[in-house]
């Protein structure tokens, strides 16, 4: 995937400008040491379970959301994770959308969602 892409909410036809962790170092960096995140980073997950799908938020300077996204692209969890935490999801992620903690309102539940490059 190229650095940046939309991701596109297509049960609320809304866009969203993302940048893409693919990467094993980009996966690891993540948002942290971020001072002030102002795009959402989605993480291609390579998961077997949902061990392997969790996500900590070790030196985070923020509280973030996480949005963690199924193999069918539909938003299975939404978890809300405070600096130094773990969270582990109900269920194996390919994606997970991370984004400080209300930068957007227009992701829920079951919303299916598809990414185009830009």
């Amino acid at each position: 995937m190229n650095k940046k892409i939309i991701l596109y909410n297509k049960t609320k036809n809304l866009n969203l400008e993302i940048k893409c962790a693919d990467t094993f170092f980009k996966k690891f960096k993540g948002l942290m040491f971020k001072k002030n995140m102002k795009i959402a980073l989605l993480i291609k997950l390579n998961s077997k379970n949902k061990y392997t799908s969790s996500i900590h938020s070790c030196f985070m300077r923020k509280t973030i959301e996480l949005y963690f996204i199924d193999e069918n692209n539909k938003i299975f969890e939404i978890a809300i994770l405070k600096p130094w935490r773990f969270y582990i999801p109900k269920k194996e992620a390919k994606y997970v959308l991370e984004i400080k903690k209300n930068f957007i309102s227009d992701l829920e539940l079951n919303d299916e969602i598809l990414l185009k490059r830009v």
